[in-house]
């Protein structure tokens, strides 16, 4: 089980990981969300950064730009190549063929554009808050968003793709690990309550399945570019949502 946490690592991060990978790369599922932890931690420590300097955008600007380092990009390419697809493709054959081609269209640029600008501003929101925490739950429910759409949908491609092996073999097992080890991060160590964490929970689940249900519908199943766009619009949404309870506590029951 170990080698799934190597594989984990090295998949979703830039890490430098000892050891041996999992011997079927759906294992390394399990450890998605602790993976989640691990770069949202390092992304609140680069925000506490910019804000013992006293410059709350730059705070903002660390943790985000650190994220996209500490993952290659790996998820806004597949946030890129999904904007692509499902808007430039007038059927599933059509969006499949344009979300495989590497080069970024117009539709992939202003969803980037969009979505990172988005995420700064509630990023700028939360460091002015000083919700550490909050953001790296956001980091940590992103990758659990991974885990519960590999599991739940096929794979899209008949003649399979880079993250066939990740989704062949998911299921059920998977999916609750993920969720469970979720909610006890974000109790321990994060350090929510038990209703913060299952309003950020919920948050994370919308925002998965509203894509989920889109992705079905498009292209009948997921590609690792889905799972990546999942990533980054899921952070997204949870941070907004976060950032909402702050303002109006009483849509977190707290």
């Amino acid at each position: 089980m170990v080698r799934g946490l190597v594989t984990a690592l090295r998949t979703l991060t830039i890490l430098p990981v000892p050891g041996r990978e999992a011997g079927r790369y759906s294992d390394s599922l399990y450890w998605f969300s602790l993976a989640g932890l691990v770069i949202g931690t390092l992304e609140a420590l680069l925000a506490r950064v910019g804000v013992l300097a006293g410059w709350y955008e730059i705070a903002a600007l660390l943790a985000l730009g650190g994220g996209i380092v500490l993952t290659r990009g790996l998820h806004a390419d597949g946030l890129a190549d999904l904007a692509d697809g499902f808007f430039g493709g007038r059927n599933r054959e059509a969006a499949l063929r344009i979300m495989k081609d590497p080069n970024v269209g117009s539709f992939g640029s202003l969803a980037l554009i969009l979505v990172m600008l988005f995420k700064f501003v509630c990023l700028l929101e939360l460091v002015r808050y000083q919700a550490f925490g909050t953001l790296t739950a956001g980091v940590l429910l992103a990758r659990t968003g991974q885990v519960l759409l590999a599991s739940s949908l096929p794979y899209a491609r008949a003649e399979g793709g880079t993250a066939t092996a990740f989704v062949e073999g998911a299921g059920w097992p998977h999916f609750l690990v993920a969720l469970g080890s979720a909610f006890l991060f974000l109790l321990y160590p994060v350090g929510f309550g038990w209703q913060r964490a299952l309003f950020l929970l919920a948050s994370a689940v919308v925002s998965t399945l509203a894509l989920g249900l889109l992705s079905r519908r498009k292209i009948g199943g997921v590609t690792g570019d889905v799972l990546g766009a999942c990533s980054e619009l899921t952070e997204a949404f949870v941070w907004f949502a976060a950032v909402l309870s702050l303002r109006f506590p009483l849509l977190s029951m707290i």
